[in-house]
Protein backbone atom coordinates (compact mmCIF):
# COMPACT_ATOMS: atom_id res chain seq x y z
CA UNK A 1 0.00 0.00 0.00
CA UNK A 2 1.51 3.22 -0.84
CA UNK A 3 1.89 6.07 1.54
CA UNK A 4 0.33 9.26 0.34
CA UNK A 5 2.19 12.67 -0.10
CA UNK A 6 2.72 13.78 3.59
CA UNK A 7 5.26 15.15 5.98
CA UNK A 8 5.12 11.53 7.19
CA UNK A 9 9.17 9.80 7.79
CA UNK A 10 9.03 6.33 7.85
CA UNK A 11 11.38 4.71 10.95
CA UNK A 12 11.06 2.05 13.27
CA UNK A 13 10.47 3.34 16.09
CA UNK A 14 8.27 3.43 19.17
CA UNK A 15 6.49 6.02 18.63
CA UNK A 16 5.70 5.23 15.57
CA UNK A 17 4.17 1.87 16.42
CA UNK A 18 2.04 3.92 18.80
CA UNK A 19 -1.78 4.34 17.88
CA UNK A 20 -2.35 7.17 15.76
CA UNK A 21 -4.92 8.36 18.84
CA UNK A 22 -2.39 7.92 21.27
CA UNK A 23 0.16 10.02 19.45
CA UNK A 24 -2.99 12.77 18.92
CA UNK A 25 -3.12 13.15 23.10
CA UNK A 26 0.79 13.03 23.13
CA UNK A 27 0.70 16.32 20.95
CA UNK A 28 -2.52 17.37 22.54
CA UNK A 29 -1.19 17.17 25.91
CA UNK A 30 2.10 18.68 24.99
CA UNK A 31 0.37 22.08 23.37
CA UNK A 32 -1.82 22.69 26.08
CA UNK A 33 0.98 22.61 28.39
CA UNK A 34 2.94 24.75 26.70
CA UNK A 35 0.28 27.41 26.48
CA UNK A 36 -1.31 27.19 29.60
CA UNK A 37 1.64 27.07 31.67
CA UNK A 38 2.41 30.52 32.97
CA UNK A 39 5.94 31.82 32.48
CA UNK A 40 8.19 33.56 29.58
CA UNK A 41 9.85 30.14 28.92
CA UNK A 42 7.39 28.02 29.46
CA UNK A 43 6.76 27.22 25.83
CA UNK A 44 10.37 26.24 25.33
CA UNK A 45 10.74 24.36 28.66
CA UNK A 46 7.22 22.24 27.10
CA UNK A 47 9.32 22.06 23.51
CA UNK A 48 12.63 21.10 25.33
CA UNK A 49 11.72 18.68 27.85
CA UNK A 50 8.67 16.95 25.71
CA UNK A 51 8.76 17.52 22.52
CA UNK A 52 12.72 17.12 21.59
CA UNK A 53 12.66 13.67 23.67
CA UNK A 54 9.78 12.50 21.61
CA UNK A 55 11.00 13.79 18.60
CA UNK A 56 14.46 11.77 19.26
CA UNK A 57 12.66 8.53 20.62
CA UNK A 58 10.82 8.48 16.89
CA UNK A 59 14.20 8.96 15.30
CA UNK A 60 12.65 12.49 13.42
CA UNK A 61 14.12 14.91 15.03
CA UNK A 62 17.03 15.26 12.20
CA UNK A 63 13.32 16.00 9.93
CA UNK A 64 11.88 18.12 12.84
CA UNK A 65 14.12 20.98 13.62
CA UNK A 66 15.09 22.13 9.94
CA UNK A 67 11.61 22.23 9.11
CA UNK A 68 10.59 23.92 12.67
CA UNK A 69 13.63 26.44 11.85
CA UNK A 70 12.57 26.91 8.29
CA UNK A 71 8.61 28.08 9.23
CA UNK A 72 9.44 29.82 12.64
CA UNK A 73 11.94 32.50 11.96
CA UNK A 74 10.39 34.66 9.56
CA UNK A 75 7.92 34.98 12.59
CA UNK A 76 10.65 35.83 14.92
CA UNK A 77 12.68 38.06 12.67
CA UNK A 78 9.08 40.08 12.16
CA UNK A 79 7.94 40.03 15.97
CA UNK A 80 11.31 40.90 17.44
CA UNK A 81 11.40 43.58 14.83
CA UNK A 82 7.98 44.97 14.82
CA UNK A 83 7.27 44.72 18.21
CA UNK A 84 10.21 45.42 19.59
CA UNK A 85 10.59 49.09 18.06
CA UNK A 86 7.52 49.98 17.67
CA UNK A 87 6.29 48.69 21.31
CA UNK A 88 4.08 51.91 22.81
CA UNK A 89 5.47 52.89 25.52
CA UNK A 90 7.61 50.03 27.53
CA UNK A 91 11.83 50.88 28.63
CA UNK A 92 14.14 51.31 25.95
CA UNK A 93 17.07 49.72 25.78
CA UNK A 94 18.53 50.61 22.31
CA UNK A 95 18.45 53.69 20.23
CA UNK A 96 18.02 53.62 16.30
CA UNK A 97 16.66 56.83 15.10
CA UNK A 98 13.65 57.92 15.15
CA UNK A 99 12.81 54.13 16.43
CA UNK A 100 14.17 53.18 20.18
CA UNK A 101 14.57 49.13 21.38
CA UNK A 102 11.62 48.52 24.13
CA UNK A 103 12.03 45.53 26.57
CA UNK A 104 8.58 44.93 26.83
CA UNK A 105 8.57 44.26 23.35
CA UNK A 106 11.26 42.34 23.46
CA UNK A 107 9.98 40.09 26.01
CA UNK A 108 6.36 39.60 24.09
CA UNK A 109 8.05 38.94 21.42
CA UNK A 110 10.15 36.32 22.76
CA UNK A 111 7.05 34.42 24.71
CA UNK A 112 5.02 34.77 21.29
CA UNK A 113 7.96 32.86 19.32
CA UNK A 114 7.96 30.05 21.99
CA UNK A 115 4.36 29.50 21.46
CA UNK A 116 4.71 29.53 17.58
CA UNK A 117 7.92 26.79 17.98
CA UNK A 118 5.51 24.78 20.22
CA UNK A 119 2.63 25.07 17.81
CA UNK A 120 4.85 24.05 15.23
CA UNK A 121 7.20 21.59 16.53
CA UNK A 122 4.07 19.70 17.94
CA UNK A 123 1.93 19.80 14.76
CA UNK A 124 5.56 17.86 12.87
CA UNK A 125 6.41 15.70 15.70
CA UNK A 126 2.48 14.01 15.10
CA UNK A 127 2.64 14.74 11.54
CA UNK A 128 6.23 13.39 10.77
CA UNK A 129 5.54 10.26 12.96
CA UNK A 130 2.10 9.57 12.08
CA UNK A 131 0.78 8.04 8.41
CA UNK A 132 -2.33 9.89 7.34
CA UNK A 133 -4.27 7.24 6.46
CA UNK A 134 -3.78 5.58 9.55
CA UNK A 135 -4.71 9.02 11.36
CA UNK A 136 -7.93 8.48 9.07
CA UNK A 137 -9.56 4.73 9.58
CA UNK A 138 -8.01 4.83 13.43
CA UNK A 139 -10.87 8.28 13.51
CA UNK A 140 -13.44 6.31 11.64
CA UNK A 141 -13.16 3.54 13.83
CA UNK A 142 -13.82 5.39 16.85
CA UNK A 143 -17.19 6.80 15.46
CA UNK A 144 -15.66 10.25 13.54
CA UNK A 145 -17.67 10.78 10.30
CA UNK A 146 -15.19 9.67 7.00
CA UNK A 147 -16.27 13.12 5.77
CA UNK A 148 -14.80 15.27 9.41
CA UNK A 149 -12.10 12.19 9.09
CA UNK A 150 -11.24 13.34 5.15
CA UNK A 151 -10.82 17.05 6.07
CA UNK A 152 -8.30 16.25 8.67
CA UNK A 153 -6.57 14.43 6.15
CA UNK A 154 -6.95 16.61 4.19
CA UNK A 155 -5.19 19.65 5.82
CA UNK A 156 -2.26 17.27 6.83
CA UNK A 157 -1.67 16.81 3.63
CA UNK A 158 -2.01 20.31 1.93
CA UNK A 159 1.27 21.32 2.84
CA UNK A 160 3.77 18.80 1.37
CA UNK A 161 1.28 18.18 -1.58
CA UNK A 162 1.38 22.08 -2.56
CA UNK A 163 4.99 21.66 -2.18
CA UNK A 164 5.72 18.66 -4.68
CA UNK A 165 3.45 20.48 -7.32
CA UNK A 166 5.10 23.98 -7.02
CA UNK A 167 8.64 21.74 -7.44
CA UNK A 168 7.24 19.90 -10.54
CA UNK A 169 5.49 23.06 -12.21
CA UNK A 170 9.01 24.93 -10.80
CA UNK A 171 11.31 22.19 -13.05
CA UNK A 172 9.00 22.49 -16.08
CA UNK A 173 9.21 26.14 -16.51
CA UNK A 174 12.34 26.37 -15.70
CA UNK A 175 12.94 23.43 -18.45
CA UNK A 176 10.97 25.89 -20.78
CA UNK A 177 13.86 28.39 -20.00
CA UNK A 178 11.72 30.36 -17.50
CA UNK A 179 14.85 32.56 -15.70
CA UNK A 180 13.67 31.84 -11.66
CA UNK A 181 16.98 33.28 -10.31
CA UNK A 182 18.21 36.89 -9.82
CA UNK A 183 17.16 40.37 -8.65
CA UNK A 184 13.67 41.25 -6.96
CA UNK A 185 12.09 42.25 -10.39
CA UNK A 186 12.91 38.93 -12.40
CA UNK A 187 11.77 37.06 -9.27
CA UNK A 188 8.06 38.71 -9.01
CA UNK A 189 8.40 38.28 -13.30
CA UNK A 190 8.22 34.69 -12.77
CA UNK A 191 6.05 34.41 -10.00
CA UNK A 192 3.08 34.91 -12.27
CA UNK A 193 3.71 31.77 -14.68
CA UNK A 194 4.24 29.73 -11.79
CA UNK A 195 0.86 30.28 -9.86
CA UNK A 196 -1.45 29.98 -12.70
CA UNK A 197 -0.38 26.63 -12.85
CA UNK A 198 -0.12 25.41 -9.39
CA UNK A 199 -4.02 26.87 -8.63
CA UNK A 200 -5.31 25.53 -11.70
CA UNK A 201 -3.44 22.24 -10.86
CA UNK A 202 -4.79 22.52 -7.56
CA UNK A 203 -8.49 22.52 -8.66
CA UNK A 204 -8.11 19.90 -11.06
CA UNK A 205 -6.36 17.74 -8.12
CA UNK A 206 -9.24 18.02 -6.02
CA UNK A 207 -12.02 17.20 -9.04
CA UNK A 208 -9.81 14.13 -9.25
CA UNK A 209 -9.49 13.10 -5.87
CA UNK A 210 -13.47 13.44 -5.77
CA UNK A 211 -13.49 11.11 -8.18
CA UNK A 212 -11.38 8.72 -6.90
CA UNK A 213 -13.65 8.76 -3.60
CA UNK A 214 -16.27 8.03 -5.43
CA UNK A 215 -14.81 5.40 -7.46
CA UNK A 216 -13.99 3.91 -4.05
CA UNK A 217 -17.73 3.73 -2.47
CA UNK A 218 -16.58 6.63 0.03
CA UNK A 219 -19.90 7.40 0.55
CA UNK A 220 -21.45 4.43 0.64
CA UNK A 221 -22.85 3.46 4.06
CA UNK A 222 -22.25 0.93 6.36
CA UNK A 223 -19.49 -1.39 7.53
CA UNK A 224 -15.97 -1.01 5.11
CA UNK A 225 -13.09 -3.16 5.58
CA UNK A 226 -9.64 -1.49 5.60
CA UNK A 227 -6.25 -3.14 4.48
CA UNK A 228 -4.48 -1.37 6.92
CA UNK A 229 -4.27 -2.83 9.89
CA UNK A 230 -3.99 -0.55 13.30
CA UNK A 231 -2.74 -2.28 16.40
CA UNK A 232 -4.07 -1.06 19.93
CA UNK A 233 -3.94 -1.59 23.95
CA UNK A 234 -5.55 -0.63 26.81
CA UNK A 235 -1.95 0.54 28.24
CA UNK A 236 -2.44 3.08 25.48
CA UNK A 237 -5.90 3.62 25.50
CA UNK A 238 -5.02 4.42 29.17
CA UNK A 239 -2.31 6.52 28.63
CA UNK A 240 -4.63 8.74 26.05
CA UNK A 241 -7.80 9.27 29.17
CA UNK A 242 -4.67 10.34 31.42
CA UNK A 243 -3.38 12.57 28.89
CA UNK A 244 -6.89 13.93 27.78
CA UNK A 245 -7.66 14.22 31.34
CA UNK A 246 -3.99 16.60 32.57
CA UNK A 247 -4.54 18.74 29.72
CA UNK A 248 -8.48 19.68 30.89
CA UNK A 249 -7.15 19.68 33.96
CA UNK A 250 -4.55 22.18 33.12
CA UNK A 251 -7.33 24.35 31.52
CA UNK A 252 -9.69 24.13 34.18
CA UNK A 253 -7.33 25.49 36.40
CA UNK A 254 -6.06 28.35 34.33
CA UNK A 255 -9.41 29.66 33.84
CA UNK A 256 -10.10 29.25 37.36
CA UNK A 257 -6.69 31.83 37.70
CA UNK A 258 -5.06 29.14 39.87
CA UNK A 259 -1.82 29.49 37.53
Amino acid sequence: MTTAVSLYVARDSSLHRLHPLTKVALATFCLVSGLVLPGLASAYVVFALLVLPLAAWGKIIKSLLPAAWRTVLPFAVSLFLIQGFLWTGGTPLLKVGPLSLKREGLLFATASTGRILLIVSTFLLLTLSTRPDALMIALTQRGVPKNIAYILLTTLQIVPRFQAKAATILDAQQARGLETKGNLWRRLKALLPLVQPLILGSLIDIEERAIALEARAFGRRGLKTNLLIIADSTAQLVIRWLLLAASLALLAIRLLGIL
